[in-house]
């Protein structure tokens, strides 16, 4: 106790010392989010690999911005320039983070170009850092856009010469970082009216049946994902359990109509409805596509029941 007490005056008796050292701790606490408040969020998603140190940069220049960001790693293993699958990402992903969140996202093939980069607001109140290539067209179309602004601003990037070939480091991760910090996202840069379009051509349903495309696989199962939702499946009249015969990239393959893998006998085809409620065509434990041999995109039809 005398120790302390001693260590106390000496601290009060040194000019400017105790003043300091109060400051210091007003500033820590006023850093730390109020109780029961989450850091900031920022979902991070590219197809740049895991083999160097390209996330681990936009990562620590996040940081620097706000140091208590939280950062969720999406996938950084999207399919090298597949504009499409990052997209189908997003699409699947954001539903689950509520409104505030900022997507960072780098799948930009046209890096260095004429393409615009972006920061979007959805009407769900999220916020999506990105270039402008078509990344947005299906969360586009199921959430609404609030705004759009092109990043600009270069007191919002980092460093004095941009890259131009590194974009996710130099404009997207700051960008991020700032919008999840609090700061006024519309000082990035001017308003956009519009938004790059993917040319995604939706299932349809007649009479004789549906028309699809199988747009990507399973990660490394081989499972054929499909553009056919499950309500317009369900159009067709097929119940758990019936047959059916699909055309799959203009090889027609019979298969049960189940519920999940161990419905059916090993290595053997099944349609099922997936976890994001779109029709699919897997193997029980082997890959649907390098037994079939089908390489998306592929079409799909499939008959109304009892044609």
């Amino acid at each position: 106790m005398r120790m302390a007490l001693t260590s106390a005056a000496k601290l009060g008796r040194t000019p400017g010392l105790g003043f300091a050292a109060l400051l210091l701790i007003a500033s820590s606490l006023l850093a730390q989010p109020p109780a029961g408040q989450p850091p900031p969020t920022v979902v991070f998603m590219t197809d740049f690999g895991i083999l160097d140190d390209s996330v681990a940069l936009c990562k620590g220049v996040m940081y620097g911005i706000t140091p208590n960001l939280r950062i969720v790693d999406l996938t950084h293993q999207v399919n090298a320039y597949s504009i499409r699958d990052g997209a189908r990402f997003l699409f699947g992903a954001s539903p689950y983070f509520p409104a505030g969140t900022v997507f960072v996202v780098v799948v930009d093939p046209g890096v260095g170009s004429s393409r615009k980069a972006v920061v979007v607001k959805s009407k769900r109140g999220q916020f999506f850092v990105l270039p402008d290539n078509g990344l947005m067209t299906m969360v586009e179309d199921r959430d609404g856009i609030e705004a759009i602004r092109e990043i600009t601003n270069p007191n919002w990037m980092v460093g004095a010469k941009i890259s131009s070939t590194f974009h996710g480091r130099d404009i997207f991760s700051p960008v991020g970082a700032h919008i999840a910090r609090g700061d006024d996202w519309t000082q990035v840069g001017p308003a956009v009216k519009q938004l790059v379009r993917l040319d995604l051509k939706p299932a349809t349903v007649d009479d004789k049946g549906l028309t699809g495309e199988a747009i990507a696989l399973d990660g490394p199962y081989g499972n054929l994902i499909t553009n056919i939702d499950a309500d317009d499946f369900m159009k067709l009249g097929y119940q758990l359990g019936d047959q059916l015969k699909v055309t799959i990239a203009g090889h027609e393959i019979e298969m049960p109509l189940v519920r999940t893998f161990s419905d059916v006998g090993l290595k053997q085809p099944m349609l099922f409805i997936d976890s994001r409620r779109r029709a699919s065509f897997a193997l029980n434990q082997a890959s649907f596509a390098a037994v079939y041999k089908i390489e998306p995109p592929q079409p799909v039809f499939i008959p109304r029941k009892g044609r």
